[in-house]
């Protein structure tokens, strides 16, 4: 059965049931017995049928959002609309949420100027707030249409008359930019802002674009802007919500008593702020801004109603509906076969609803190997909740439901709207800053300069290095210079241009890095040589271990854990190193390759670091093995010595399938009866005594490494050659954000956030990090929250005492527990899903993010407070990571964050402790770039055998520098702002082929405008650079109507033997009057006259190409 069949089929019951007819005819009907997502099924069906304005009204946003989603498998999006509340509290101006406006007003918008009918979907706080009357709103709105004649001064002025503001880049609703003749608008109606390119006074194209990207998306032809209507400071009357629909709307109340009881409660509220404020600034009253269940019915009245939840107290006319819920099976496969094969014999239609591809294999999988025979139908269909409708014989289950899965709903969320802080913007280049020149060693950032080459403009970077020598670096070898990253807060020594010492500092780190990669990439040689046990493939089992997972995989994790697989399926041996961020699923890839040795008889030992850890991960492992036949244990101190040895008889007898321990593992009296595979949490925690040992048992067992630190990309590529590497980037994507809230220190908001976590079972962290009055906080939280049990734990007590804490902490002995930054070293407690972080600003970036990332570990919203004083007294820094870490509120946003500083101990962790002092000496980016050189050394030589050579990649040169008289530079007018045309010349630095100069000259067309002759001819300078490189030409100086091309330095390099010099001797010989070779110092170099543009020299170079190819 189809999608589109299955609601065809609703849409003629609804004919049946003569639904429409009874909203004519009554004013109220009650459609009973509606459940699951029956009644969102229902509910289009309708808005189909009736062809007018629906609004449904749920019972609170997270009701209202899954019902959003289930509508839009039906309703095309243009028709559907989802209408949220603008404020956290009545009369908190500067708490409102500029997405949620924005989603206001593009409501309002649809609806005063759409003539066909919109389904709307909300709740009480959304109708709460009055809004301005249609004809205010006609009033504010300005039309733009393309071919319209309007000037860009007028366009200017009534942007300032609507309180928009200028800024350089639209990033935010409200804000508009002028750059020649674009004028990008953010207007308050659309999700996204506009750009609208003028020819003279006549508007010739209108578009809208990426806030991030600052690129186009699409055409349009026209275009509405409205001011930020919300804004209370407007004292024009205002209306309900409702008086926005036409007369002849439908509206769709699930619980009319609680809509009424909720609009009362908020009204209530609104009053008692409304007491508190007076006197300070005029406000209008709440009699004018808001509207309680009185003025609600009285608005109603004149419409159609639907009501569609389990309460009907008023006199409406009935409609019933056989259906109930689906009912729960414990993930019981074989009761959900009984089960189905009941209702099929019972005449019924019985269908999974699944959210993917992937699901429906997993389905067919574990029913296939249960029983071969059963028969059932699956639709692509992701509803939020499944039913029995017992009149159609139909029974609709989902799969988030049947597996026990948590099931996120899907909203535009603030990100939408707002420009992220990016990384880019973290790691800009500020005037001031280190830098690392490949040649000359760490300098001072001066910015960017023009400067004067023979009478020619041309723009250069400026550093400064020791005695106030300066270094202009063409914009050219940017690749050259990379920001100084290292430890936070340690500044680096400026070097003297000219002296030897940096080149010393090179070497000495090359050398060094070349020791370590050479003991690394030998002993990976070596394991791949040894044969191991090759495990049978996935069982039934497997399948249903996999399907049970609470949350859904990420395409990371799939693609991990068939690795992981495939290492395991082969015969040698595994060593996988597997990175991934807090929460992303690394402990769920090593229980199923635990499962899978368990499977073939094999034992599973797991090694962590700490003693908690490793109760939690057999709390863990017990948790999601408990229906499979396995038997998992754990050593750890807690254990009595009787115990101990109990636990240890049973490994080596081969009771015990899975053993989880500390480095007690790697004692001498473990003896293990077939131990099969080796899985170690986070290996850089543990000594080298331990790690040794590791090495021993490791030779032909399976390892499987995790760790949470990340890696950094170009790091993993050059450690390819030295280990198998998994790297998880996408965070589970039916996880729960953190909602992230910055607060003062304010009693009150404390109080609600503690009492609200704790009345809903869960526990809270609060973070304070001064142990001399830690105890002092507990006592006001104590006096704050008097029924709230709280434990102060902090690094200064014993090693037992806080052990027994954290013990009692994650067994639920108490709900608040006050401590220093301990918690940060991977604690997982996911009853815990609130954390106050008291004097955020002092944190690093990474530090926030591992604290924040201790909650929101199940399916339960969690909540980070991060308490700072007044914005304003925050340095410029601590308010930049606070905001970043708000925006970033996603799992995997933070990663990204979080990775610079930690990608700085992750390099030091894995290749060995002494790394560090190399990094703070040369900077992360130069140090990636010399391991990077020193691994493909040691292919070419020590290792040619194991490394087959791609020959191919026959490249002599690694990059070709120019240098030029010529005017090549960005110009002022084209692109204004200094960093953005720095930003510029960077990314057009990293671009390798023509496809993405292509895309790259669309973009800043798109940004800017038509391009100019100047940066035509920059285009062309990165052209010659990639030809001249093939060619084997290191170095292009282009100047006085004159080309020399410098051949590799390296009078010993193969380049001399190879084909490719072959064929430019040829050339000079057909060419003598084109060119000539000289030498000169040793330096071979080819000699063009008369070439006064760059379109020649590039025209000379496509020549001896062509020459290349053709022979």
């Amino acid at each position: 059965m189809k999608k589109s069949e299955l609601f065809n089929g609703y849409l003629e019951s609804l004919q049946d049931k003569n639904i429409l007819e009874h909203l004519n005819q009554y004013k109220s009907i009650h459609l009973n017995g509606l459940t699951g997502s029956l009644a969102s099924i229902i509910g289009a069906a309708c808005f189909k049928s009736s062809e007018k304005a629906s609004i449904f009204i749920l019972n609170d946003k997270e009701e209202a959002a899954y019902f959003h989603n289930d509508l839009e498998q039906f309703i095309p999006q243009n028709d559907l609309l989802f209408y949220p509340g603008s404020y956290r509290r009545p009369y908190q101006i500067e708490e409102t949420d500029n997405a949620n406006i924005l989603m206001r007003a593009e409501v309002l918008n649809r609806l005063s100027s759409r003539r066909k009918p919109s389904c709307i979907v909300t709740y009480p706080d959304a109708i709460f707030e009055k809004v301005i009357t249609k004809k205010e709103l006609n009033k504010n709105t300005l039309k733009l249409s393309v071919g319209e004649g309007v000037s860009i001064n007028f366009l200017n002025e009534t942007m300032f008359e609507y309180g928009f503001e200028y800024s350089d880049f639209v990033s935010e609703p409200g804000q508009f930019a002028v750059r020649g003749g674009i004028v990008d608008i953010f207007s308050f109606s659309n999700e996204h802002p506009y750009r609208i390119e003028f020819f003279g006074d006549e508007v010739e194209s209108i578009r809208n674009f990426n806030i991030n990207t600052q690129l186009s998306i699409q055409e349009v032809k026209n275009l509405n802007i409205i001011p930020n209507v919300e804004d209370k400071g407007i004292t024009e009357s205002r209306v309900s919500f409702i008086n926005y629909l036409g007369n002849n709307a439908h509206i769709w109340i699930k619980d009319k008593a609680f809509c009424n009881a909720q609009l009362d409660k908020l009204y209530q509220k609104a009053e008692e702020s409304y007491k508190d404020i007076k006197g300070q600034i005029k406000h209008l009253t709440p009699k004018k801004l808001f509207i309680d269940s009185e003025v609600f019915s009285s608005v109603i009245q004149d419409f159609q109603i639907v009501s569609f939840g389990m309460h009907n107290k008023d006199d409406s006319r009935e409609i019933e509906f056989e259906s109930t819920f689906q009912p729960s099976f414990n993930k019981q496969f074989d009761l959900i076969i009984e089960h189905f094969k009941q209702k099929t014999q019972e005449g019924y239609n019985n269908i999974i609803l699944c959210s993917n591809i992937k699901q429906e294999e997993r389905f067919k999988n574990i029913f296939e190997k249960i029983d071969a025979n059963f028969r059932f139908t699956t639709m692509r269909l992701p509803l939020h909740e499944g039913f029995i409708d017992h009149q159609n014989k139909i029974l609709c289950y989902t799969d988030h439901q049947l597996f026990e899965r948590y099931h996120k709903f899907k909203l535009k969320s603030a990100k939408q709207y707002k420009k992220t802080i990016t990384l880019d913007e973290i790691t800009n280049l500020e005037i001031g800053d280190f830098v690392t020149h490949i040649d000359h060693g760490i300098g001072k950032f001066g910015g960017l300069q023009k400067i004067d080459v023979q009478g020619k403009k041309q723009e250069a970077i400026k550093l400064l290095y020791r005695n106030n020598d300066l270094l202009y670096v063409s914009i050219h070898s940017l690749h050259k210079i990379s920001k100084y990253n290292s430890k936070e807060g340690t500044a680096p020594k400026i070097h003297q241009l000219g002296s030897p010492q940096w080149a010393k500092t090179k070497n000495k780190t090359k050398t060094k890095i070349k020791t370590i990669a050479y003991d690394l990439i030998k002993l990976y040689a070596k394991r791949k040589a040894v044969k191991g046990f090759a495990y049978s493939p996935d069982n039934y089992l497997q399948y249903e271990l996999e399907a049970s997972f609470l949350y859904e995989d990420t395409p990371d994790q799939l693609k991990t854990t068939q690795a992981v697989k495939k290492d395991m399926e082969s015969n040698t041996p595994m060593d996988r190193l597997v990175c991934g961020d807090v929460g992303f699923g690394k402990t769920e890839i090593a229980i199923r390759a635990a499962f899978k040795a368990v499977c073939d008889n094999k034992q599973v030992a797991i090694l962590v670091p700490t003693t908690i850890l490793a109760l939690q991960h057999y709390k863990t492992f017990r948790k999601r093995l408990n229906d499979f036949p396995c038997k998992v244990d754990y050593i750890n101190r807690f254990k009595t010595a009787k115990q101990q040895k109990e636990t240890l008889q049973n490994l080596a007898d081969g009771k015990v399938d899975i053993i989880i321990g500390t480095h007690r593992l790697v004692g001498k009296d473990v003896k293990f009866l077939d131990l099969g595979l080796l899985v170690v949490d986070e290996e850089q925690k543990f000594g080298v005594s331990v790690k040794d040992k590791l090495k021993t048992i490791k030779a032909n067992v399976d390892t499987l490494t995790l760790t949470a630190t990340p890696i950094p990309r170009t790091l993993q590529f050059s450690l390819m050659s030295a280990r198998d590497l998994s790297i998880i980037k996408t965070a589970p994507p039916n996880r729960l954000s953190v909602q992230t809230q910055n607060i003062g220190f304010n009693e009150e908001t404390l109080r609600d956030a503690i009492q609200y976590e704790v009345s809903r079972g869960g526990q809270v962290f609060f973070i304070h990090n001064r142990i001399e009055n830690i105890k002092e906080v507990a006592g006001m939280i104590q006096r704050l929250c008097p029924d709230v049990k709280v434990g102060v734990g902090h690094g200064q007590m014993e090693g037992s005492k806080l052990e027994r804490l954290m013990l009692d902490f994650i067994e639920g002995e108490f709900d608040l527990l006050v401590s220093t930054t301990i918690i940060e070293s991977g604690l997982d407690i996911p009853n815990a899903n609130t954390i106050i972080i008291n004097n955020a600003q002092n944190f690093g970036l990474s530090d926030l993010h591992q604290m924040r990332g201790r909650v929101g570990r199940s399916n339960k919203k969690a909540f980070c407070y991060l308490v700072t004083p007044p914005r304003i007294s925050i340095s410029e820094e601590g308010r930049k990571r606070i905001q970043a870490l708000e925006q970033h509120s996603d799992l995997g946003a933070g990663f990204n964050i979080a990775m610079r500083d930690l990608e700085i101990r992750g390099a030091g962790d894995i290749l060995g402790a002494e790394q560090s002092g190399f990094i703070s000496n040369i900077g992360f980016e130069m140090y990636q770039r010399i391991l990077a050189e020193a691994v493909k050394e040691l292919k070419e030589s020590e290792f040619k055998d194991i490394y087959v050579k791609n020959t191919s990649d026959s490249f002599f040169v690694d990059e070709c520098q120019i240098d030029t008289d010529m005017e090549i530079l960005i110009p002022d007018h084209y692109v204004n702002s200094i960093s953005e045309r720095l930003q510029i010349y960077k990314d057009l630095n990293t671009i390798e082929n023509e496809d993405e100069l292509n895309i790259f000259t669309k973009q800043i067309t798109d940004r800017f405008g038509k391009i100019p002759p100047e940066v035509e001819k920059l285009l062309h300078t990165i052209r010659l650079r990639w030809i001249a490189k093939d060619l084997g030409f290191e170095k292009i100086i282009l100047k006085a109507n004159k080309m020399i091309a410098y051949f590799v330095a390296n009078p010993k390099s193969s380049f001399f033997q190879s084909k490719q010099f072959g064929v430019i001797l040829k050339f000079i010989q057909l060419n003598p009057k084109v060119c000539q070779m000289k030498e000169k110092n040793n330096k071979l170099s080819l000699i063009f006259e008369k070439i006064n543009t760059i379109e020649m020299a590039l025209n000379q170079f496509k020549m001896i190409a062509s020459d290349t190819i053709s022979r």
